[in-house]
């Protein structure tokens, strides 16, 4: 590969990274300190629970609206030095307990601060507001209200996180139809902690834009052929998977399967904070060990920017820039 195509060159976006869990370790540490908690961060989970527990414990190191504009800050900061064009990080607002106001207080705060992060660093920032499947289902219907209400205030999508085994997507289907009635991305969690049926619940009933992680759609050549078409977009997270026992081992991700398939994926690090990774860590581990080409991970930052949020005078400019990058 040329000097000049470095993988930090690329332009990309960051579609699957969640806002607590990409908090630099080192701001972990100093909001831990002053706020006289104990900060752990293990190598390694033994259960989703147990990883669960821990970005709660990070979030609650937050405490203040100048800690979250920082969060946000150096997030934006840590998209740009990794060639993203674009990041649209995920929020459950019920994971600051109240510390930072009411959920709408929150989502403004966050905003605010995309809002100057993105003038600062010269990436541009969308917000996706998440419910929580272990929280009741009107709770998810509220938050897709209040997220539609902010829309024109940067809210691009409604996700929803938790473990997919605490509570099938289909119980969510009204407020995903309130969040994509408004003008918001559908953007589930599916096909990462249970089977292919995830993906067809979240393709079929959620109405998803795309899916985060769905590599379970790997066992499914039905489902693959479905999915080819490109209407439906994977967020894919390779160090997450493997972390998370989702994959046995890196060598054995289904992602090169997937795009071999013709399945539009975008790469992804999730949560930077508890997997010791970066987008562009990411990348580098597509192409070093996944042995993705040069025209893969470009046709993968494609996926990103085309199925993103993103103003679309923004994914153009970023798509004239890839095909500059493959021409190096």
């Amino acid at each position: 590969m040329s000097g000049s195509r470095t993988l930090a060159a690329l332009p990309k976006a960051h579609l699957h990274i969640h806002l607590d869990g990409a908090m630099r370790r080192s701001t972990l540490l100093e909001l831990a300190d002053r706020a006289g908690v104990v900060a752990t961060l293990p190598t390694a989970y033994g259960s989703f629970a147990a990883f669960t527990d821990t970005i709660t414990a990070a979030a609650a190191c937050l405490r203040t609206p100048a800690d979250a504009q920082r969060l946000v800050h150096e997030i934006v900061e840590d998209a740009a030095l990794a060639g993203a064009v674009w990041i649209e990080p995920s929020m459950w607002p019920g994971l600051f307990g109240g510390r930072l106001g009411s959920d709408a207080d929150v989502l403004d705060v966050v905003l605010d601060a995309g809002r100057a992060a993105q003038d600062r660093y010269g990436v541009g920032f969308g917000l996706i507001v998440a419910a929580n499947r272990d929280r009741p289902v009107q709770e998810a219907v509220a938050l897709a209200r209040l997220a539609v209400r902010r829309h024109d205030d940067g809210v691009v999508g409604f996700g929803l996180d938790g473990d997919e085994t605490a509570a099938p997507g289909p119980l969510f289907a009204e407020a995903f139809t309130i969040a994509r009635e408004g003008g918001l991305l559908a953007v589930p969690h599916a096909g990462e902690l249970t089977g292919p049926s995830s993906v067809r619940d979240a393709m079929e009933v959620l109405r998803a834009d795309r899916i985060m992680h769905g590599v379970a759609a790997i066992a499914d050549p039905g489902l693959l052929d479905r999915l080819a078409p490109g209407g439906v977009a994977l967020d894919v997270c390779p160090t997450s998977n493997v972390m998370l026992s989702v994959v046995p081992s890196i060598a054995q991700h289904p992602l090169p399967a997937l795009l071999a398939r013709g399945v539009p994926c975008s790469i992804n690090a999730d949560d930077p904070l508890l997997f010791d990774t970066d987008l562009l860590n990411e990348y580098t581990l597509a192409r070093d060990h996944l042995g993705l080409t040069a025209a893969q991970l470009a046709t993968c930052a494609r996926t990103s920017l085309r199925h993103s949020g993103a103003p679309r005078a923004l994914v153009e400019s970023a798509l004239h820039g890839i095909d500059a990058w493959l021409q190096h």
